[in-house]
């Protein structure tokens, strides 16, 4: 049909070009819903999401080829011109070719560790190249990749050459003339398709969240459009009206004393129960802590007897929540007491956002250390640490001490350092330590020099069963516990350890099947990225007991200041746990880049931003049997308080500046 039309070549060959761009954006496509499926979502479920899928597609591959049509205005540049020509415009598909496909492994590289699309949020690792590729090649077969990327460019570069000999082949000898009018048909065409709609409103990001379903939205729309899209939603996003609107609301569940004066500045003063020795302080930051995969939820696996057993003479709080999934978030949340509600860029990069005010600061009787095993700047820790004033650093190379991976020494002579550093001090100290073991490269985390450490051996069904990845994975988290009990028995013999408080905080979980430890909320809505263990361990201190009630991160600071015997100044979201008039028990969470959240003791309210989908699911059995109309209560309460925390914890990234 096209060559009664007489149709010029560089066009046909676009409609070639077309053909197979499409059939590869289609493959990507299937390939993710072959690979990351829910559970009951069959091929027929998500048809809605290949047709949308369609139109951002051809969005994309409208993009790629309009240089084609409209450089081909001028004859003499048309592919078709020269044999250099043809040569020049194979390359510049080529080119195109490898930038899809990286964006295409990239995808797949965040749906597999995420369980979302690729997003701006990447480029927080782009800003620390020299570790996250560093990590990528140890981890990751990252030569042969790259070398089976190349072969794969090459090869589309031969049929994108196949596809031109084919239109010269089909067309020789047929006299098409050169008519300029078919590439202003051929450019206004592909101009509709970069449009995407049939209306004035072009296609938009925010049309795949219509589809009602995260992963079928996550299916619908392709990694370059989900990343290009979120680029400019990485500024940060307050709006101060907004926040002092919601001010009553959240006062109410915080129980500020003053309501009305928009401040959430409060000086509290010592507790009839607060410590008077004057104890030290040891909060270890731990390294993809998941709770469901430790031996505290009662996994069978059993992961980590030393540590449950030191939750079972501490203070456990069982369903502590990270308000993100990051480490670097997680330490901006523990010391600042605000969550990082910035979604698309870490607050710590953020200049404006990195100035905190920190509870820690009225310490001001004690010394101050933290620990890293690598190197502070990755992901801007060390702007985030500069709010605390007179903060000692030990991080980086040692000498003496090998490095084990990217992320520097191992866990277990970082924590011997911690100890040397402590035994020698007469005087009140506060120290955060912040590990990096339990993270990939698994396979490279434990020093061949730790023969006392045996890795075990577990069926690869049982592993998958119960959560984890695979066996390296599984043996690292196990090592991470062996961790823990050669820094606690080393500190047992020093005289620091019968005043000191141990605070253990995973900083984030890791997503994964949790069906057979928890409620499928857990897993279906992705707790398990948030879900860590929160310890206070003090033998000599403080009286053993199990904690229920949710709670989050950003409480840890209010609540160890609480224990000590001296006033302190909270301008925080965070909460004294231990404060016996303590009421309401919540976690706000941004689980994914699309997702806000509160956790309560008995229901998880989320919010998609894009969709304004709203859903309210319960906790634990008894929850799911109250009556529907208690539960839409409910989630009209927390749709209130959610939108309202979130309001105010964007506005307190910004306004909660280190004074």
């Amino acid at each position: 049909m096209f060559l009664k039309l007489k149709i010029p070549k560089t066009i046909l060959w676009v409609i070639n070009l077309f053909i197979i761009f499409l059939l590869i954006f289609t493959l990507f496509r299937l390939a993710t819903f072959i690979a990351f499926r829910p559970k009951g979502l069959s091929l027929w479920d998500v048809m809605p999401s290949f047709f949308l899928g369609l139109r951002y597609d051809a969005r994309w591959i409208a993009l790629i080829l309009s240089p084609v049509i409209l450089v081909s205005h001028i004859p003499r540049l048309s592919p078709f011109f020269s044999n250099r020509n043809k040569k020049w415009w194979t390359w510049y598909l080529a080119i195109i070719t490898f930038i899809i496909f990286f964006f295409f492994a990239a995808g797949f590289g965040s749906f597999s560790y995420n369980r979302t699309p690729l997003d701006a949020g990447a480029m927080n690792f782009v800003e620390d190249p020299k570790v996250s590729l560093k990590m990528m090649f140890q981890t990751y077969p990252m030569v042969w990749m790259i070398l089976g990327l190349i072969v794969a460019v090459l090869f589309f570069r031969l049929m994108y050459h196949r596809s031109h000999w084919q239109v010269v082949h089909q067309t020789d000898g047929k006299g098409i003339p050169y008519k300029r009018k078919y590439f202003i048909i051929a450019a206004l065409v592909l101009g509709f398709f970069i449009w995407g709609s049939v209306t004035h409103h072009s296609l938009k990001r925010n049309d795949s969240f219509r589809l009602g379903n995260s992963f079928k939205s996550y299916l619908a729309i392709n990694p370059m459009q989900n990343f290009f899209a979120t680029l400019r939603l990485r500024k940060p996003d307050f709006n101060e009206a907004k926040a002092r609107e919601a001010f009553p609301i959240v006062a109410e569940w915080l129980q500020l004393p003053d309501k009305n004066s928009f401040s959430y500045r409060r000086e509290v003063g010592p507790r009839s129960s607060s410590l008077e020795s004057k104890p030290n302080i040891v909060l270890v930051q731990c390294e993809s802590f998941s709770m469901y995969k430790s031996s505290m939820s009662g996994n069978p696996l059993n992961a980590t007897p030393y540590f449950d057993s030191l939750c079972k003479n501490g203070i456990f709080f069982d369903r502590c929540f990270a308000p993100h999934f990051s480490t670097a978030r997680a330490l901006f949340a523990i010391i600042s007491g605000i969550p990082d509600a910035q979604l698309f860029k870490f607050s710590s990069r953020n200049p404006d956002a990195v100035k905190q005010h920190t509870i820690i600061d009225n310490l001001t009787e004690y010394e101050k250390h933290y620990f890293l095993g690598g190197d502070p700047e990755f992901g801007n820790f060390e702007g985030v640490l500069n709010n605390i004033n007179n903060l000692q650093m030990h991080t980086g190379q040692r000498k003496g001490i090998p490095e084990v991976n990217v992320w520097g020494i191992s866990d277990k002579e970082l924590f011997l350092e911690a100890n040397d550093v402590f035994k020698s001090k007469d005087k009140p100290f506060f120290a955060y330590i912040q590990t990096s073991g339990n993270h990939r490269p698994y396979n490279k985390t434990i020093p061949v020099t730790d023969t006392d450490f045996v890795r075990k051996t577990v069926p690869d069904e049982d592993i998958k069963k119960y959560g984890f990845e695979s066996l390296d994975e599984y043996n690292c988290f196990r090592y991470s516990d062996y961790c823990f009990q050669q820094f606690i028995e080393a500190a047992r013999k020093e005289k620091y350890f019968q005043n000191t408080i141990f605070v253990f905080v995973g900083d984030h979980g890791l997503a994964g099947n949790a069906d057979n430890i928890y409620p499928p909320v857990w897993t279906s809505h992705r707790l398990t990225d948030e879900h860590v263990p929160l310890l206070f361990y003090a033998p000599y201190l403080l009286t053993p007991q199990r904690r229920n009630e949710v709670v989050s991160q950003i409480d840890i600071m209010p609540t160890v200041a609480g224990m000590l015997h001296q006033s302190y100044v909270n301008t925080t979201l965070g909460r004294d746990l231990l404060d016996p008039s303590k009421k309401n028990s919540f976690a706000f969470i941004t689980n994914t880049s699309d997702l806000i959240g509160m956790v309560t003791d008995d229901f998880l309210f989320t919010r998609n931003l894009y969709s304004n989908e709203e859903q309210v699911n319960p906790m634990h059995a008894d929850a799911a049997l109250l009556p529907q109309a208690h539960q839409d209560s409910v989630l009209k309460k927390l749709s209130v308080f959610t939108s309202a925390f979130y309001e105010t914890a964007k506005y307190m990234l910004m306004k909660n500046d280190k004074e």
